[in-house]
């Protein structure tokens, strides 16, 4: 074996030239100030902003916004709970007729954004929609005082539209702990007497705690993040409010200031989610999942379907119903396929997305090679800073891109039309940059886990190898390790070019005059009311988003 016949001063060497080289420490500690930039012009704008407006906020703004905030998110994690463990046992430990396809199709709400949901939800429920229209026509209704019907633009229609895109979170991180714990534990705990229900509550479910609480964590910084679905159903949380006390009320230190609360609990779950990560370890062990392919609980009659209505009813909700509504919408407008305003928006959005994905994946795969390279505590620090970025919500980050890169615009603007008579104009706030700037501060935690894990199955003697057959440090990394890290590479920037193309909450905010992506073009319609124009762009949006949905639904099933 390389590691045993392999020089021991080679062995240092190797160590501390990764330890010292000045390009990686550079990246890494670049990288990290830059994504911390926005989150301190955000603190410091609080603190300069002025407190005009403050006594408006706190009594009428913030209270309000932040009750409806937290209730929101324990309502949406509660049932993305329930649903995802639930629907992830069922298709883990049991069987009944469909399994295999339930397995795979209940990923496919991830490739439905909330505000598109929210959309299709909304005209699948209002008045002239097909549940009211059946209503009426089976009972002989005439008018909407006639009968009581749930109106979905109200929290609890906001907890329903976003648990149907958002279980999924649950749903992987539990279904592949679940695979994992096999049937041994669950085999014992019956040996002494318990039955199924007790030894899925006291056994099961606490072994899958960890997953549990990574895969909620993630639920409620998408909730946190969201303002399409917010805004379409009429809920006022902290990040609607950040949007309206910006551009509508014209304060952005005081949307800096609730940007701030929001910051303060994005800190906590990114603590709760890392504790959560730490204790994981405990149950990644394989010792119980050797025999995780042992015969499944098989369910029959009424079992077996209300097993198949408990995985069909996630589905239907999180994918069909937005597709067939938009889809249909879609279908009647073929037109605006080919229309200028598409054009404009799809090549923005393929830009855009195209180039955040090209400099994530190159910073993560940086962060990640300094982090094998070797043990450096700067690089370190540096690579978990930089990795922060995902917990900030869109609307937070676009203040703090906004502020310092126009008083970068402004400042470069004077000095030149005083010394040169000439005029910059806005260069980094006022073009494209800037969405792209905040994708990649969002986004590089993805990026950047993806190439990791890509580089734990590469064997980390392989390096070490290259350089024992004479190769220096960067032909090692060009000739053998790119080669091998293409996959993980390719599958980091395929992740980010979808988030980045489905991105509304920075994107809205940070746009320039007369610049459209498909998200904001969406926004723009729905919006006016106009959800049957808007289907357009958000077909294509769904259909881009099935592309790393697919992938993921493969690598479970290669996986499991």
């Amino acid at each position: 074996m390389l590691q045993s016949t392999a020089p021991r001063p080679l062995r240092r060497r190797f160590a501390a030239a990764a330890n010292g080289h000045p390009l990686l420490h550079a990246t890494a500690v670049a990288t990290s100030l830059a994504v911390m930039l926005p989150i301190l012009a955000i603190v410091w704008l609080a603190a300069t902003g002025g407190t005009e407006g403050w006594p408006h906020l706190v009594e009428n703004v913030i209270p309000r916004a932040t009750l409806r905030t937290l209730t929101l998110s324990a309502l949406t994690g509660a049932a993305t709970v329930v649903v995802g463990v639930s629907t992830a046992w069922l298709v883990a430990s049991c069987d009944f007729p469909g399994r295999r396809l339930f397995s795979a199709a209940l990923v496919l709400p991830l490739a439905i954004p909330a505000y598109l949901a929210a959309y299709a939800f909304g005209e699948m429920f209002t008045f002239t929609g097909p549940l009211q229209s059946a209503l009426r026509a089976v009972f002989g209704f005439k008018t909407s005082r006639d009968y009581w019907f749930p109106d979905i633009r109200s929290l609890g229609g906001a907890v329903i539209v976003l648990t149907s895109v958002l279980y999924p979170y649950i749903y992987l991180s539990c279904r592949s702990m679940f695979l994992m714990q096999g049937r041994a534990a669950a085999d014992v705990a019956r040996t002494l007497g318990a039955g199924r229900l007790k030894v899925f509550l006291a056994v099961q479910i606490p072994m899958a705690r960890p997953a549990i609480v990574i895969g909620l964590t993630l639920v409620t910084m998408e909730t946190l993040n969201d303002i399409g679905a917010v805004e379409f159903l009429g809920v006022q949380t902290l990040t609607f409010s950040i949007y309206d006390t910006w551009l509508n009320r014209g304060s952005l230190g005081g949307a800096a200031q609730i940007a701030c609360i929001m910051l303060v609990f994005v800190a906590l779950l990114i603590a709760v989610e890392r504790s959560a990560r730490r204790r994981q370890r405990f149950s990644s062990n394989r010792t119980t999942a050797a025999v995780h392919d042992a015969i499944r609980i098989r369910l029959s009659g009424m079992k077996a379907a209300g097993a198949m209505l408990a995985c069909f009813l996630p589905i239907l909700f999180g994918f069909l119903v937005p597709v067939i509504i938009l889809g249909g919408f879609a279908l009647r407008r073929l037109e605006l396929f080919a229309g200028k305003r598409l054009i404009d928006a799809l090549v923005n959005s393929l830009a855009v997305a195209g180039v955040a994905a090209t400099l994530t994946v190159v910073i993560g795969f940086v962060l990640a090679y300094a982090a094998r390279g070797g043990r450096s505590r700067l690089v370190a620090v540096a690579g978990r800073l930089a990795t922060l970025g995902y917990g900030v919500p869109g609307s937070v980050l676009a203040i703090g891109v906004l502020f310092p890169f126009a008083a970068f615009d402004n400042a470069l603007d004077a000095f030149l039309r005083q010394h040169a008579g000439i005029s910059t104009g806005l260069l980094l706030s006022g073009t494209g940059f800037a969405i792209i700037f905040a994708s990649t501060v969002r986004f590089l935690t993805m990026a950047e886990g993806t190439i990791e894990a890509g580089f734990q199955k590469l064997s980390p003697h392989l390096d070490l190898a290259a350089r024992t057959l004479g190769r220096s440090a960067g032909q090692a990394l060009f000739s053998v390790l790119l080669p091998m890290m293409r996959p993980a590479a390719l599958s980091a920037g395929l992740l980010v070019f979808i988030e980045t193309m489905k991105e509304l909450s920075a994107t809205i905010m940070l746009r320039p005059f007369n610049f459209n992506t498909l998200a904001t073009l969406v926004y723009e319609d729905a919006s006016r009311a106009k959800v049957e124009d808007a289907s357009v762009p958000a077909m294509i949006i769904i259909l881009a988003g099935m592309i790393p949905v697919f992938l993921v639904s493969r690598a479970l099933d290669r996986k499991a």
